[in-house]
């Protein structure tokens, strides 16, 4: 594979039993990962909560990882990630999670083990700004959302 990368994973002892993620096809870009919880949790409708992955990552400089809902929750269950994607810097070292919310009718029981987000990893450049006067103009211009039809 040419887009490949290897990074450093710790397995925490709250996910010593369970996958660290997986790819559910070989052209699948998103990482499945899964709920390092005790206890089955039950998100109630409009509820948020922070689960745990059960393992840290090493990123390195110019790669985030980010925290994406999978396309079958939401659609089945209105469930998804609140901050999509969520961002993983490059710096940190602690547990990943995902901070899902219930946006369907009823309550979803998210029991240990379950896939319940996936991870995207891709490259990112930080830039510099320029404050100045006056932008190079566009065909657009100022038009905003919804200007182009």
């Amino acid at each position: 594979m040419e887009n490949s990368l290897n990074i450093p994973i710790k397995i925490l002892p709250n996910g010593t039993d369970l996958p660290y993620g997986f790819y559910a096809t070989p052209q699948s870009a998103g990482m499945d990962v899964f709920a390092a919880i005790s206890d089955s949790i039950v998100l109630a409708p409009l509820e948020r909560k922070l689960i745990p992955l059960g393992f840290a990552i090493a990123l390195p400089d110019g790669v985030e990882a980010q925290i994406r809902s999978r396309s079958g929750l939401s659609v089945k269950h209105g469930v998804c990630i609140l901050n999509a994607p969520g961002t993983i810097d490059p710096d940190y070292r602690g547990e990943l999670g995902a901070i899902l919310i219930n946006l369907g009718a009823d309550p979803f029981l998210i029991e240990r083990g379950a896939r319940i987000a996936q991870v995207v990893f891709t490259k990112f450049i930080r830039v510099g700004v320029d404050v100045v006067d006056t932008l190079p103009d566009t065909i657009r211009g100022t038009g905003g959302f919804g200007s182009t039809g």
